[in-house]
């Protein structure tokens, strides 16, 4: 299938409207305060809806500015020093280039919780336990969104696989990385009202003239938009051009969310000790992570790295170890467990965990 969703979930004008990454987040935090509320309330912890509503604000805020930086940090450092006269003028900010890394947000979230522990005198643990449950559902949600907007592809994979996407987005990299291939197009430009001639020869003045670089890259943007917004005839005339890939972003969803959180939710079924649930995400989601990244393509700029594994793995290598140190530390404290929400006794965490 040639991928061709609308990033748009409701379009107003232009590239203004609402987009389905937006949407994603916030069904990732609704479910979060749902699920949260549900919790505190089940396991009596002391936390009434207020406090819930407090700390979903203070994850959004972690998740928001750790992701950003996440990815300005681990995957693309010149975006500190990338500056432009249109909005939002620093390239750390521009969401749009890049978008966010997830071992940033579960960093801006576990800075979250002690803030949040510390003003209002709750077990920081627990409150990692909590985002750990709920977590994995906006991973989902997320990773859903990352689909639709044909971001963060698959690998190349076998055109018989039964779930292979081709996406269009792939000719956003052809300028650079396989230049040959833009003489193609020109049977795709002419169901978008751009003559085989006038492609032919703005390819051929790309290199040297700014305004023909600026204008093919226009274009190459148009054919998406086309596709997305119906043009059956550019979708057919590009579908041999492209590469078919795994749905990776849709494999991401399956496992780093709705499969970690099914098996974290029935883990606590029962009483734990406190981090007991946020150990065995921070594992469980590396494991997964480590197995997906082989479906999914590296980041352009990166590229596989020492042992043939991507960024992505090597920093799942280092939550894995991390997750196992906490879950030992973690399990020898001297600390009561927290009543599973499938138990009924009562159980007061309101109090400092120093």
């Amino acid at each position: 299938m040639v991928h061709d969703f609308d990033p748009f979930a409701y379009r107003i004008a232009g590239d203004f409207g609402v987009r389905w990454y937006g949407l994603s987040y916030m069904m990732g935090f609704i479910f979060a305060y749902l699920m949260l509320s549900w919790l505190a309330q089940r396991q009596r912890s002391g936390m009434n809806s207020v406090m819930v509503g407090d700390f979903i604000t203070y994850g959004a805020v972690g998740t928001l500015v750790g992701g950003r930086l996440g990815y300005v940090i681990f995957y693309s450092p010149d975006l500190f020093t990338k500056f432009k006269a249109t909005f939002p003028y620093w390239g750390a900010l521009a969401v749009n280039e890049g978008g966010m890394a997830s071992h940033g947000g579960m960093i801006g979230i576990v800075i979250a919780c002690l803030l949040f522990a510390r003003r209002y005198s709750v077990n920081s643990l627990y409150l990692l336990d909590m985002v750990c449950v709920a977590g994995p559902m906006g991973v989902f949600f997320g990773r859903i969104a990352n689909f639709i907007n044909g971001e963060l592809v698959g690998r190349p994979c076998d055109p018989a696989f039964p779930l292979a996407v081709k996406f269009p987005q792939d000719i956003y990299l052809w300028p650079s990385q396989e230049f040959s291939r833009l003489t193609d197009l020109a049977t795709v430009t002419e169901k978008i009202g751009v003559s085989r001639e006038s492609w032919l020869e703005l390819i051929g003045k790309f290199r040297f003239d700014a305004t023909s670089h600026e204008q093919v890259y226009s274009i190459l943007n148009r054919i998406v938009e086309q596709i997305q917004s119906g043009n059956i005839a550019a979708k057919e005339a590009i579908a041999p051009l492209l590469t078919p890939r795994y749905p990776s972003q849709l494999f991401a969803a399956v496992g780093e969310g709705l499969f970690c959180f099914i098996v974290l939710f029935f883990l606590w079924r029962r009483p734990r000790k406190p981090g007991f649930i946020a150990s065995m995400f921070i594992v469980l989601y590396a494991v997964i992570r480590l197995i997906d990244e082989n479906f999914r393509m590296p980041d352009a700029q990166i590229g596989l790295q020492w042992l043939g594994l991507s960024r992505g793995q090597w920093l799942s290598v280092v939550m894995l170890i991390a997750g196992l140190v906490l879950m030992f530390v973690w399990g020898r404290a001297s600390s009561l467990k927290i009543s599973g929400w499938g138990q009924g006794q009562s159980v007061k965490l309101r109090r400092l965990n120093r």
